[in-house]
């Protein structure tokens, strides 16, 4: 019986991680080399498995040394612009109307700091919708590691049966998965060039799936 929902923020609530990518793509390319997808999939959704550093890797491909500040407030100020016009992604909403409609408590399980995720929430007018938003900052391991999903169980008072996840990163799907819940991959137009390999169910847009449909699978 469906007890619970956990949502990743970044690329599930809001796109961030395409301004991101977008914003580090057009630094490389100023410098003459290309950021590819599989090189910042490494950590998409989640760096607990992998060490990438954008800037490192630029001055790799480039064969010299950056001006590292100079490079991260330009990449950030243009990510920044575009992520402050993005609107909550589609289908969100309506999911979190129809969890409260049922009752179902609800979570966010993100690889972000608090400083990042609460901030976002807050101006979308979403973060009094979620019972609890457990980041970075309260776990020891982010994703592809279960512990921000084993925490978000532990204090929505759930067992992994009763919950289901919203990822978007195939980061995200093998940390649900490692934490024996039940995942709905959706997907952004980054994550998507990645796969979502290990998923139950993969989707488009949160619009496909209704609460209803979700109850009998889980």
């Amino acid at each position: 019986m469906l007890k619970a929902l956990i949502f990743d923020f970044d690329g599930l609530i809001l796109d961030t991680e395409t301004p991101e990518f977008e914003a580090w793509q057009a630094v490389y390319r100023e410098h003459g080399v290309e950021l590819s997808i599989h090189a910042w999939g490494q950590f998409v959704g989640g760096n607990g498995a992998s060490d990438f550093d954008p800037l490192r890797h630029l001055e790799k491909l480039a064969r010299r040394e950056l001006d590292g500040p100079a490079l991260h407030r330009q990449a950030n100020a243009r990510s920044m612009e575009r992520i402050l016009s993005q609107p909550v992604l589609p289908g969100v909403v309506d999911w979190l109307d129809s969890a409260r409609s049922e009752r179902i408590p609800l979570a966010v399980a993100s690889s972000s700091p608090h400083s990042w995720v609460d901030p976002h929430l807050s101006r979308l007018g979403l973060a009094g919708r979620f019972d609890e938003i457990v980041c970075a900052d309260d776990v020891s391991r982010t994703k592809p590691a279960p512990d921000l999903f084993l925490e978000s169980l532990r204090r929505l008072r759930v067992r992994h049966d009763e919950a289901a996840v919203f990822e978007d990163s195939p980061n995200g799907v093998k940390a649900a998965k490692t934490a024996g819940l039940f995942v709905v991959a959706i997907p952004n137009p980054i994550t998507r060039q990645l796969g979502a390999s290990g998923a139950d169910i993969t989707l488009s847009s949160l619009t496909e799936l209704s609460l209803t449909s979700l109850m009998k699978m889980v």
